[in-house]
Order: C-alpha cells, then structure tokens, then sequence
C-alpha cells in the first residue's frame, strides 16, 4: 500500500511539474522570463492610484479622473510593436464610443515620451499616453514582466529595436497588454489580461462593462 501511495504521490508530482514546465515555456514564446509571471489584478479589486505625466509632460492623476468618471487603463508595449500600432489605430477611430459613453481611456507604456510620441505619429491616436518610466504603475497592476533575452534578440532582429535602450533601462521589461475598467468608487469592474500579446480587449468588450451612468 505505502509502495502505492509513494507511486501516485510520485506521478502526481511528475504531472504537475510537467505542467509548470509547459507553462513557463509557453510564456517564453511571448517573452515571459519570469518563473512567477504576472497575473493582473482582479476584478473587485481597488485601483492602485497614480500620479504620472504624459508624453507632453502634463501630470495625470488617477484619482482626479474616478471622482469624476469610469477609467479604462490600457497597457501597450512599445511604438516597436506592430500588433500594438494595429490595436492602437483601431482604437483611435472606435475608441470615441467609450468616451461617448462617459469614460476616461488613459493608454499606459513603459517607453519614453519621445517613444510614446512617434505612436501617436502612427496611429494618429488622440487619447492620453502616460509614461510610466519607473514601472510602478505596471508593477501595483501586477502586469510587468522581464523579457527573456532570446525575444529581446528576436526583435533587435526583427523590428530593429533594443527593448531595454528604447525604455532607457538596463534590463528589458514589458507590460503584458491588458485593460481595466476602474469604476467611480475606484473598484476593478472588469479586465482582460492575456500573456499572448496578441489578444487585446476589443472596443466591443469595454463599451460591453462599461458600467451604467
């Protein structure tokens, strides 16, 4: 019986170890170094608050905004990023639904202004970019991440761009591109988060828990 036991205990733990296995390699192919990744903040949750600047150097409160409104955080990597270019493009014609509706959107990266600043030349995107230099807003959302440094090759390659140098730091970090809508009492009323930074949160999804005026 103890053989028995000491058999399933064994295979069990061989499982599970297999398991995290596959996960952190599957993470990688999305640049994910970290063995306990990011998983976002929950919904019900209270918004951490910030105070930050944008790439024009005006100061963003957070809680100036959700005494007013409902805010919609998104986190975006990089002007290098094609998949966020494509994303932020759409927003900048769909996105005005959302304001329509009463919203604050404040579009969140770790790249410098100037970085932040070519975006909105290619996405003509019209809403509040915030720069958060430190990271201390992507980390109080639990979103950052370190970036394996096969990917960071893979897009010194690819994109020609050094993650690292374009975020003015020493070691490569990224967001894992997520929303939040952050009601007027300051709670997390719905996000999307999704390591595959190709799975964005849609107009749709936002307009769709947005909450009622």
């Amino acid at each position: 019986m103890k053989i028995f036991f000491k058999s399933v205990t064994t295979a069990i733990f061989l499982i599970m170890n297999s398991l995290l296995t596959a996960q952190i390699t599957d993470l990688a192919k999305f640049g994910i170094a970290d063995k306990n990744p990011p998983k976002g903040l929950s919904v019900g949750e209270k918004a951490p608050l910030f105070s930050a600047k944008d790439y024009q150097g005006n100061k963003i409160e957070l809680q100036k905004y959700i005494e007013k409104s409902p805010v919609v955080l998104i986190f975006y990597r990089g002007n290098w990023c094609p998949v966020c270019s494509r994303y932020l493009k759409n927003y900048t014609d769909s996105m005005k639904m959302v304001t329509d509706k009463g919203a604050v959107v404040l579009f969140i990266t770790p790249e410098t202004a100037e970085g932040a600043e070519k975006t909105v030349k290619k996405t003509k995107l019209p809403y509040t970019i915030v720069i958060d230099s430190d990271q201390e807003i992507m980390k109080s959302y639990d979103v950052l991440f370190e970036v394996t440094k096969k990917y960071n090759r893979k897009i010194k390659t690819l994109l020609f761009t050094d993650i690292a140098e374009n975020n003015q730091e020493e070691t490569a970090h990224l967001p894992v591109p997520a929303t939040f809508i952050i009601d007027k009492t300051g709670s997390i009323i719905w996000r999307q988060f999704d390591p595959n930074y190709k799975n964005r949160a849609s107009t749709k999804d936002i307009l769709a828990h947005l909450p009622q005026n």
